[in-house]
């Protein structure tokens, strides 16, 4: 069954959600085509958590599958990690209806975690690892030939500033990254996307969420923190994380400390106009 067969599927929307929608899939479609996500051929394996996140990206890329110019495949993947209480049904029952293609991938990492990780710990950072592990694999085995995440524009913005308060590096999560290993390609085309948005989309299309209960009901995590320190500067100086958000692609080298992005050893004066004005603010 094709993904329009559906009546609750993507093409079949009332005007509001439709409206939505269709300023969500600018922002998508413009992430796509800048970062060169999705090309001609590609099997794009969407990873599905259950979140609001997750079968936003789903939806979206249902809509770019059928209106794009170039042919792509999509498969949507989810990773069991055997939490109790987890709803086992409610994904193979959604995408079934749908008439998605899907796995379900079934590791007890919920147990690795408990066993590795003392009691009242964060377990986050473990739980990740195992999954990013996992998803390289079934992505092999599926002949993915990407895999796209469903991190929105407030999870690249919070990641970045976790990195300078915590890890001194300035980095963040990119719109498209080559695996450590060089074999997979991640893509986020969600990127550029505002949480608040999703989540009304969510609410719209009443997506079955599945909440996280291994690692996203610990309280008084690093991530959580940042998001409440953005919160209220976002309300002191409204649309500053929207100029965050935008130097992240608006990046000066020569004006940072970092050696190996630019010769500070080699610099001297020079006749031509080729220097960097030493402004502590632009205007």
């Amino acid at each position: 069954m094709s993904p329009s067969a559906s009546p609750s599927g993507p093409f079949h929307i009332n005007g509001a959600t439709e409206q939505l929608q269709t300023k969500l899939l600018r922002h998508v479609g413009e992430t796509i085509r800048d970062y060169g996500l999705i090309e001609e051929g590609d099997k794009v394996m969407v990873c599905l958590s259950g979140g609001k996140d997750s079968y936003a990206l789903l939806d979206f890329l249902l809509v770019l599958q059928r209106r794009a110019r170039i042919h792509f495949d999509l498969v949507a993947v989810n990773l069991d990690q055997k939490q109790p209480g987890f709803p086992a049904h409610v994904l193979p029952d959604y995408l079934t209806k749908m008439g998605i293609p899907f796995h379900i991938e079934t590791q007890d990492t919920y147990a690795i975690v408990k066993r590795l990780i003392p009691e009242g710990q964060k377990t986050c950072s473990l739980c990740s690892r195992l999954r990013r592990g996992i998803l390289y694999s079934v992505a092999a085995k599926l002949g993915a030939t990407k895999i796209a995440l469903g991190h929105h524009r407030d999870d690249i913005v919070e990641t970045l500033f976790l990195n300078l308060f915590y890890t001194g590096k300035l980095k963040t999560m990119p719109p498209k990254l080559r695996s450590k290993d060089g074999k997979h390609l991640v893509i986020r085309p969600l990127a550029s996307v505002r949480e608040s948005d999703l989540a009304r989309y969510a609410d719209l299309r009443a997506f079955p969420i599945i909440p996280c209960n291994l690692c996203g009901s610990q309280e008084n995590l690093k991530r959580k923190e940042v998001k409440e320190f953005l919160r209220e500067w976002e309300q002191r100086s409204p649309s500053c994380t929207d100029s965050m958000f935008t130097a992240l692609s608006n990046v000066a080298p020569p004006l940072l400390l970092d050696r190996s992005l630019f010769d500070f050893q080699a610099l001297r004066v020079s006749d031509q106009a080729e220097g960097q004005e030493d402004a502590w603010l632009d205007e």
